[in-house]
């Protein structure tokens, strides 16, 4: 299935959902290819430029899943694919810092919840960070609600923006933070508040 889309599996920043994702069967070989492609790139002698990069594709991946278990079955699994070929590039264990900010993304895209109702195991509204590459280093999180994000689906097979003066869709985020640094992504949920009240 995934040969389908091979292109888009190459891209470290296309970004993949999967609704019902289970232990990660799907998004562990999206992660696969992602990883190949990080490999590809310039950084086979540059340590800190594949961890960049392979953190970069680790934000793209996001998935939902009913039981909790599964959920975290695939935030380990998906670790498990991280860590790996880290070592198996380096001959070395993946640092610690890395593997930190890799399972803090994980914990923001992979969700235990109903992609159905469109909330979480809580009740409440799932809510998905996007993470985008600032500079050479850091990463600038927003977060927008699933169900807000879907009720502009068709918005896809339009123009992002228009001559005609047609309304366009650009996303509300419930929550904003500052760029940082990729490697500083979970310390800064401890120490700050959301710039948007998520």
């Amino acid at each position: 299935m995934l040969d389908l889309v091979a292109h888009e599996c190459e891209r470290i920043d296309s970004r993949f959902l999967e609704p019902a994702c289970g232990d990660g069967n799907f998004l562990a070989e999206v992660l696969r290819r992602k990883l190949r492609t990080v490999d590809s790139k310039e950084n086979a002698r540059n340590p800190s430029r594949w961890e960049r990069d392979a953190i970069l594709a680790v934000c793209s991946i996001y998935g939902i899943d009913l039981l909790p278990d599964n959920v975290a079955a695939c935030r380990a699994r998906l670790l498990g694919v991280l860590s790996a070929a880290y070592e198996a590039r380096f001959k070395e264990p993946l640092p610690e810092p890395a593997l930190r900010a890799a399972a803090f993304i994980l914990s923001r895209n992979i969700e235990h919840g109903d992609a159905l109702t469109l909330l979480t195991g809580e009740g409440k509204p799932i809510i998905f960070s996007e993470w985008s590459p600032v500079n050479a280093n850091k990463l600038k999180r927003r977060d927008f609600k699933f169900a807000h994000l879907l009720d502009h689906a068709h918005i896809a097979s339009q123009p992002l923006f228009s001559d005609l003066g047609e309304d366009v869709f650009v996303p509300e985020p419930v929550g904003e933070r500052p760029p940082v640094h990729y490697l500083d992504v979970a310390d800064v949920e401890a120490t700050e508040q959301p710039a948007g009240g998520a």
